[in-house]
């Protein structure tokens, strides 16, 4: 209990350092890179994992790290950091605070501690699978028994049908009471600050996924890959109020 304690206040002070960075460069003209995937990087993105990286390997140098920056260090160590230091960095570059920073540890595989942070509106989520914390102070997913009382998110609604089945989405869309695209990770604050019900992602990395797992978890939701399988090893994300997530994978997973 006392290293969970120690690992959350480090994980916080990674955050308020990644933060002063993130911070700096947004809303400011910055130049946009283009990965092998497609995806838009830029400074922000690349100096704020530098930063978390060096805290990390000067703290705990037998630790590993999986960046989507900078890929593996220490990969076969005990404990593993999991970064995303701008989750949603389609959304930073457009000036849109609908972005994070996603930080996780796992202890042989297992995540054990999750921190989501918004450093433009000051919101610190941290998760440790039995109990997750806003700004200091529990919060929970709220109590959802219904589809059609449910708010639905994605982070990219044509995303969707690039991966699974668009159709049985738009039916479940058609059937919430409200469907957004406040999605990446800020869909999942949303989801476990009590602002949301649903939260789905057709295709996520292991930086994107790993750390939300234990905030979900420790907010009270339930949490698996599209399937309805465990999220760990999966490469996408159902996450919702305990009382619907199996109707919404039976939904989902409609031939």
């Amino acid at each position: 209990m006392t290293e969970i304690i120690e690992f959350k206040k480090f994980a916080a002070h990674l955050a308020n350092l990644s933060g002063s960075i993130i911070k700096k460069y947004f809303r400011t003209d910055i130049s946009i890179e283009t990965k092998s995937d497609n995806s838009p990087v830029t400074i922000a993105d690349k100096r704020a994992e530098e930063a978390i990286r060096e805290r990390i390997m000067s703290e705990f140098p037998n630790h590993g790290i999986l960046g989507e920056e900078f890929g593996n260090h220490n990969e076969s160590a005990q404990y593993k950091w999991v970064l995303d230091p701008i989750d949603g960095t389609k959304s930073f570059i457009t000036g849109i605070a609908t972005f994070g920073t996603l930080i996780g540890l796992l202890k042989d595989g297992i995540p054990i501690l999750g921190l989501f942070h918004q450093p433009i509106i000051g919101e610190l989520l941290i998760g440790d699978n039995e109990l997750t914390e806003l700004n200091g102070k529990r919060t929970k997913i709220r109590s959802c028994e219904k589809i059609e009382e449910a708010i639905l998110l994605t982070s990219d609604h044509f995303m969707i049908g690039n991966y699974k089945n668009q159709t049985v989405f738009d039916q479940l869309a058609n059937k919430a009471k409200l469907y957004r695209t406040w999605g990446d990770c800020f869909g999942y604050y949303l989801l476990c600050t009590g602002y949301a019900d649903i939260m789905v992602d057709p295709i996520m990395s292991p930086w994107d996924a790993l750390p939300l797992i234990p905030i979900i978890k420790g907010a009270g939701g339930t949490v698996t890959d599209y399937e309805g399988n465990n999220p760990v090893y999966g490469t996408s994300i159902i996450a919702t109020a305990s009382g619907i997530h199996s109707q919404v994978v039976e939904i989902l997973n409609k031939n």
